[in-house]
């Protein structure tokens, strides 16, 4: 005993150690992306996140878990409110009591590095294991789990988002081209140098997990991610991650997916769709199962949802009576609607009676209204009566007819604006276009 310790800190340092009371096997839940304190159309989703985490603590009782993984994006920005950070501390404090002795937080491209770690010191004595942004040490990212007799149960490379600064050195005069294989290089290199620390647990049969918070290359993201990267850049394939690592737990795409058919290589998806795009998502949490060093189950649990989100689109005749029949009863908070509504002439009259439609149905609540004005299939010349031919108008009526037809009245002002400004500077790019006629010397 004495011995595997002393052996242990020599190779690895200080690495953090915390105990598992089930024997034989080990239980896993990974979850990511819960954005507290994100707010849709400046609406507060507290009440689902309460309902999430509420839902959870029993589900880590029921599945008996003894390891929770939550890979990244905890919160929804850099500076949560509040409410966002009790509702974390608050669960962080109910889930100690459940069966789960283990928790593991790593920090995603919206948390705030210094907000995650300010109390990672304490909560390590709480088996809070927290790493919200990359250490200088690599060795703080191996965290090794104990049974009740101290002895080595399983591993996780904990590794949080990965920031430029973390994974290459900025080179001047670099094209995107070399920009993208150096990060890509160096997101690779970061996993591989984790490699080492942990080849003695893998030849005593002891499992190896692994987190990150990226955009995996083939993955099918939402419009509610940001990019982590510009353009996303940096995206790696399934196969180059170690094979050393028996599971990757990753975080940044809101749909629940498994990365180039590597089904031990996966994305838990977010708790709650957090916009429009993912109406049609099924959100779960996966759980795993180890016994000894073998990944014997993977089980996608389906996470009951607390709030829809709907989308009607159509003519108002179209999309009234669809609002009047959407049935909300098995759902315990009201629907929240996007109307995307089609229109020719008179927007005012079809919102009026939008909105109309909404004060009989109290089951759902209109969250945002985007008018799609529909653009005539014929040409501007097609358009014109016959005695009047296209050549026969000035240039800023023909831009005026093209904004009516593709823009909502009253919000195309700026661009009128912007165009009057162009054309008072055509005639001086005449000027200077002009071919000066050159100027021979008398003899």
């Amino acid at each position: 005993m004495a011995e595997w310790n002393s052996r242990r800190f020599c190779i690895f340092g200080l690495l953090h150690t915390t105990e598992i009371d089930r024997s034989g096997m080990i239980r896993v839940l990974h979850t990511a992306d819960w954005h507290l304190g994100q707010r849709l159309a400046n609406y507060e989703r507290l009440e689902e996140h309460r309902a999430f985490l509420t839902w959870l603590c029993q589900t880590i009782c029921d599945q008996k878990i003894d390891l929770l993984l939550i890979a990244g994006d905890v919160f929804d920005t850099g500076f949560p409110s509040n409410a966002a950070l009790k509702l974390y501390y608050d669960f962080l404090r109910e889930v100690k009591d459940t069966c789960c002795k283990d928790l593991v937080i790593i920090g995603g491209n919206h948390d705030s590095v210094s907000t995650l770690n300010a109390p990672a010191e304490l909560l390590r004595h709480y088996k809070v294991h927290v790493v919200g942004g990359a250490p200088s040490n690599c060795e703080d990212q191996v965290i090794v789990l104990t049974d009740e007799e101290s002895q080595p149960k399983a591993v996780v490379c904990a590794v949080p988002f990965l920031r430029d600064k973390d994974v290459r050195l900025s080179v001047p005069g670099e094209t995107s081209e070399e920009r993208e294989a150096r990060l890509k290089q160096g997101i690779c290199d970061h996993y591989h140098q984790l490699v080492p620390l942990v080849q003695h647990f893998k030849q005593q049969g002891i499992p190896v997990l692994a987190t990150g918070h990226l955009f995996a290359a083939g993955g099918s993201g939402s419009d509610s991610e940001k990019e982590i990267h510009v353009g996303n850049l940096g995206q790696i394939c399934g196969n180059q991650f170690p094979r050393e690592f028996d599971y990757v737990a990753l975080g940044h795409l809101h749909r629940p997916q498994v990365v180039n058919k590597m089904p031990h290589i996966r994305y838990s998806g977010s708790p709650i769709p957090l916009s429009f795009s993912e109406i049609t998502d099924k959100k779960q949490v996966v759980i795993l199962e180890f016994e000894g060093a073998e990944l014997s189950s993977i089980k996608e649990l389906l996470i009951p949802c607390w709030r829809q989100l709907v989308r009607f689109k159509g003519t108002i005749d179209e999309v009234f009576p669809k609002i009047l029949a959407f049935d909300n009863s098995d759902t315990a908070l009201p629907a929240w609607a996007e109307v995307q509504l089609q229109y020719e002439h008179n927007l005012h009259d079809h919102t009026a009676k939008l909105h109309e439609a909404f004060k009989l149905q109290d089951q759902v609540q209109l969250l945002m209204h985007r008018p799609l004005r529909t653009i005539d299939s014929q040409s501007l010349d097609q358009q014109l009566p016959s005695e009047q031919d296209l050549a026969d108008l000035k240039p800023k009526d023909v831009f005026l007819k093209r904004c009516e037809e593709a823009l909502e009245q009253d919000t195309y002002q700026d661009l009128v604006s912007t165009f009057d400004e162009l054309l008072e500077l055509m005639p001086q790019a005449d000027q200077m276009l002009e071919p000066v006629a050159p100027s021979i010397d008398k003899p």
